[in-house]
């Protein structure tokens, strides 16, 4: 048995100060802890336990450049963000699009047991845009997440076609990644002050928002689950909530960088700086804080894309866009949007895209025979990033203080990380 002693424990009665008994892969009881006899103890100190964080928006780069990260160490470093579940994107090398690669993807996932890895697959054949995935195929592999992430679908004619499909297939959802490259193919920063003291082409706010906007409407014409990756600006959270209100079944996400940073944060062409989409403004920044916050946006995902550090350290219009996000997203999100909040944390971070994602056995609340996947997490806890798990460095909060940070990660009734001493 593990005992995790003098927890602040989110139950379905709500924030109980308690002691929390796992046995196997379940939690055996909440409240009062039973004689030591040998069980390994865990004290807590009034550290936060609610069920692990589960990402919806990953990439390992496994196949295709395992150089970067594989399911391996994308596995080993969510575990020290806390995550006992997530979902790979499909932009690997072969790209996920067909049964053979979809199954691949499912058999290689099922073989890491640190965290438990989804794997989603292309809307669009070998992500070109062209012409449909084999959905049939990889839905009898086991997906259910739907994205062409990296690129938006071109056409909405094309869009519409593959709405209409996975409408039909039971808790199919597409993920899109919302950008127009006509408008945003030469861009390596916001559209906005920066990038014209900087001299350097930006990406406009209006490239994300025409392409959210498209597909709202479309959701809402043929009834899809719809959901929009890292949402970055005030005009997208509009378009939200108007189709919300219209009855439209969206739900969206924000990454932890996108709460914390804003464009100022490019002054220095830092390239752990450059992601897609960009840091954005003040008023988007504080904008998705309160969406975050009030619900028009649902979860936190971290967009987790390690580069090495020789693809970074070059010109910043040269270097690849994207950062690693999965071992400070927590402490990210505690300290700049829901640090004092331990039921709003756990639902943006757990429970909602364990709903979305259709995981069953994470965002539990912790009660009695609740499936053992939790995370201790310190909410006051100070300390600097470095040295990640991750086989990538490029992290934009490398060096700056953070405040709250996971102690441990406990997967199907495991320990799969402890740490966190400072």
């Amino acid at each position: 048995m593990i005992v995790v002693r003098n927890a602040r424990v989110l139950t379905p009665s709500g924030i109980e100060d308690a002691s929390v008994v796992i046995e196997g892969d379940t939690v055996h009881s909440v409240g009062a802890e039973p004689e030591a006899n040998g069980h390994q103890v865990i004290e807590a100190g009034g550290a936060w336990l609610g069920p692990g964080l589960v990402d919806l928006h990953v990439h390992l780069r496994d196949p295709g450049q395992t150089w970067k990260e594989d399911m391996r160490s994308g596995a080993r470093a969510a575990a020290a963000g806390g995550f006992t579940a997530l979902v790979a994107m499909p932009n690997t090398d072969p790209p996920v699009d067909d049964r053979t690669t979809a199954t691949a993807a499912v058999e290689r996932a099922a073989g890491i047991e640190d965290v438990e890895i989804v794997a989603a697959g292309a809307l669009t054949r070998g992500r070109s845009g062209e012409a449909l995935a084999d959905f049939d195929g990889m839905f009898e592999a086991g997906v259910r997440i739907f994205s062409d992430d990296g690129d938006s679908v071109p056409t909405a004619g094309l869009l519409r076609r593959a709405m209409a499909y996975l409408r039909d297939l039971p808790g199919a959802l597409i993920a899109e990644h919302a950008e127009d490259r006509s408008l945003a193919a030469t861009g390596h920063l916001h559209e906005g002050e920066v990038a014209s003291r900087l001299g350097i082409a930006g990406l406009p706010a209006l490239a994300e928002e025409l392409v959210v906007a498209r597909d709202l409407l479309l959701a809402a014409t043929t009834g899809t689950r719809l959901h929009i990756q890292h949402v970055s600006t005030s005009g997208s959270l509009d378009l939200i909530r108007r189709a919300r209100a219209e009855g439209v079944e969206v739900t969206s996400e924000v990454t932890p960088h996108h709460l914390a940073l804003e464009e100022s944060a490019v002054e220095g062409l830092d390239t752990n700086f450059k992601m897609y989409p960009p840091l954005r403004g003040r008023d988007d920044r504080v904008a998705l804080v309160e969406a975050l916050r009030d619900g028009t946006i649902d979860v936190v995902a971290t967009d987790h894309a390690p580069h090495t550090t020789a693809e970074k350290e070059v010109p910043f219009e040269e270097a690849p866009r994207g950062v690693i996000g999965l071992e400070t997203a927590a402490a990210v999100v505690a300290t700049n949007a829901l640090g004092g909040d331990p039921r709003l944390f756990f639902e943006r971070m757990s429970i909602a895209p364990a709903g979305i994602a259709g995981l069953s056995r994470h965002g539990r609340l912790v009660e009695k025979g609740s499936p053992a996947n939790l995370v201790l997490f310190d909410p006051n806890l100070r300390w600097v990033p470095g040295g990640f798990a991750s086989k990538s460095s490029n992290s934009p909060f490398a060096g700056i203080e953070l405040t709250g940070r996971v102690l441990m990660t406990i997967r199907e009734g495991k320990i799969t990380y402890e740490g966190g001493s400072g």
